[in-house]
């Protein structure tokens, strides 16, 4: 079985990966440090699976790239933005089950 992963986005390809999407895109933007980010990495990456022909699921470092979180005023970690049109169109801020981040996914949809 081949594990089909969130993709890493960062300064340089936040853009082309993000803003010039045709499909929906939801980020992560975490850290290794955070410790609610360690508890909604793997609903993340199960989300990225579950919904992988329908919306790209990214992962952003805030520590390796603090330009992009910065710009969008990203304060507390994990944080996910939902992209539909190169738009930010909602925000989920700290860990939360996973049925939550699914209907924010699906209202994108």
């Amino acid at each position: 079985m081949i594990l089909i992963m969130a993709i890493e986005v960062n300064d340089a390809n936040f853009e082309e990966v993000v803003l010039q999407s045709d499909v929906p895109v939801i980020v992560d933007f975490w850290a290794e440090w955070c410790g609610p980010c360690r508890m909604v990495g793997p609903i993340v990456e199960e989300l990225a699976e579950e919904y992988k022909d329908k919306v790209i699921v990214a992962k952003m470092d805030v520590d390796s790239n603090p330009s992009i979180p910065s710009k969008l005023g990203i304060r507390n970690i994990p944080t996910i933005l939902f992209f539909k049109g190169g738009q930010q169109v909602d925000k989920q801020v700290g860990a939360v089950p996973k049925t939550v981040i699914s209907q924010k996914i699906d209202a994108l949809l």
